[in-house]
């Protein structure tokens, strides 16, 4: 036979059944919740922080449910308690903004360079590869653009590896001599 040690230890183990206070809550939440929800979305620009808000504005409402005398303005209620939350999260989060008379420069960041001049190089190395002949232009896009290596190379385009090593390094040295690639080195 065996007894029981510690008898809450063996009603935490015990399933929880849910109970709730207020069964008319309940229902008005699964009733109302996608529409609830639709307002909560209105208000911020990512869903999750939506569903985050409505369940703040659902908790307050939750605790209040004794106080509100007319059930049949609810939803006033409940959209009041989400405008009321969302103004003051966007209160905490502020960020206070200085005026001056000139915008100052962004630092550059080491490693990154800029979007436009990383454009206009990708437009002139393809305009100096569509300059090789066909067999060193597709040897090229094969071997750095397709990344493969010197004998996948050579078995993709039926020739030896010898001739995809001398053929890439005669395309390389059209492309070093390349006036549009100058600028940039």
């Amino acid at each position: 036979m065996t007894t029981l040690v510690c008898t809450s230890a063996s009603a935490a183990a015990a399933p929880a059944r849910q109970t709730h206070a207020y069964p008319s809550f309940s229902s008005y939440v699964r009733a109302r919740q996608p529409v609830l929800l639709r307002t909560a979305r209105s208000l911020t620009a990512n869903p999750s922080d939506a569903e985050d808000l409505l369940q703040t504005a659902l908790a307050k409402t939750y605790v209040a449910w004794e106080r509100i005398e007319d059930h049949r303005a609810l939803d006033g209620y409940v959209r009041r308690a989400l405008l009321n939350t969302r103004t003051s999260q966007w209160r905490k989060r502020r960020v206070d903004e200085y005026v001056c008379d000139e915008l100052p420069e962004p630092e550059p960041v080491p490693g990154e360079d800029d979007p436009a001049e990383r454009q206009a190089l990708h437009d002139a190395m393809w305009r100096a590869i569509t300059k090789l002949p066909a067999r060193q232009r597709a040897m090229v896009v094969l071997r750095y653009y397709e990344d493969l290596s010197e004998a996948q190379t050579a078995e993709v385009l039926g020739v030896s590896v010898g001739t995809v090593k001398s053929a890439v390094s005669r395309a390389l040295g059209k492309l070093r001599e390349d006036p549009e690639l100058g600028l940039v080195r």
